[in-house]
């Protein structure tokens, strides 16, 4: 039996693809710092986590992450002060930026609601629970509320992300008070954060606050400055077969 796959116009099942990149435009080339105005809490951040790695290449993330805390979303003009600081071409970035769901290259609301939508969740009604959060929240623009692939807490589906942290499970009559709560700037449904649950080690979930995404974790540290790659090791060399 053949099943129909749909299909975009432009040959992807995938919508916006191609959103990404201007192919009428020169690629931009690396940012210059004389002409780049970077605020500096922005620069020590992403600095920060490019010493992390050996390759800067890899804080990108971290990086983008950083611009979309400080805007709102990953703006050209975060992205192009993110590659200033990284010596790296905004298009990079931009193609680091469009892979990610996490990481939203148009204007959205900060008050981020994402259900889980999974298989374990929707058992559970999250498909309704998503409608009821789209219908509470109304037209909103503060608000940034969609369906998500599995976030990885099936114990307590129906779940959702909320500004970064976990809570579940969420039964449609607490809709309304998690965007209240939000609304107001209070804590969303405190007693059901994934980081509060029981476990078996009692130092699991001490009491402070869950961490949001971004924020720096207890053990982090800074590591050496990061060249753009580590020279290659040069091969072993084997014995010689050169005779006298």
């Amino acid at each position: 039996m053949s099943i129909e796959v749909r299909r975009y116009g432009h040959g992807s099942r995938v919508p916006g693809w191609d959103e990404g990149a201007d192919l009428s435009k020169d690629p931009s080339p690396v940012p210059d710092p004389a002409t780049t105005p970077v605020p500096e809490e922005l620069r020590a951040e992403i600095e920060t986590a490019m010493a992390k790695y050996p390759d800067r290449r890899s804080a990108a993330i971290p990086a983008l992450a950083a611009v979309q805390r400080r805007y709102g979303w990953c703006t050209p003009e975060g992205i192009e002060q993110a590659a200033c600081v990284m010596r790296l071409t905004p298009g990079y970035l931009t193609a680091v930026a469009t892979f990610y769901d996490m990481l939203e290259t148009t204007a959205v609301g900060r008050q981020t609601i994402y259900v889980c939508t999974n298989i374990s969740c929707s058992l559970c009604g999250a498909d309704e629970l998503l409608a009821a959060f789209r219908e509470e929240a109304g037209d909103d623009a503060e608000f940034n509320i969609r369906g998500f692939e599995c976030l990885g807490a099936c114990d307590i589906a129906p779940m959702a992300s909320v500004n970064g942290v976990y809570v579940g499970p969420i039964t449609r009559d607490e809709v309304p008070e998690v965007i209240a709560a939000l609304r107001e700037g209070r804590e969303v449904l405190p007693g059901k954060h994934l980081v509060r649950r029981p476990v078996a080690d009692p130092a699991a979930n001490a009491p402070k606050a869950p961490t949001a995404y971004g924020d720096e974790m207890e053990g982090d540290a800074a590591g050496p400055p990061a060249p753009i790659e580590q020279p290659p090791t040069p091969p072993d060399e084997g014995p010689s077969t050169t005779t006298p």
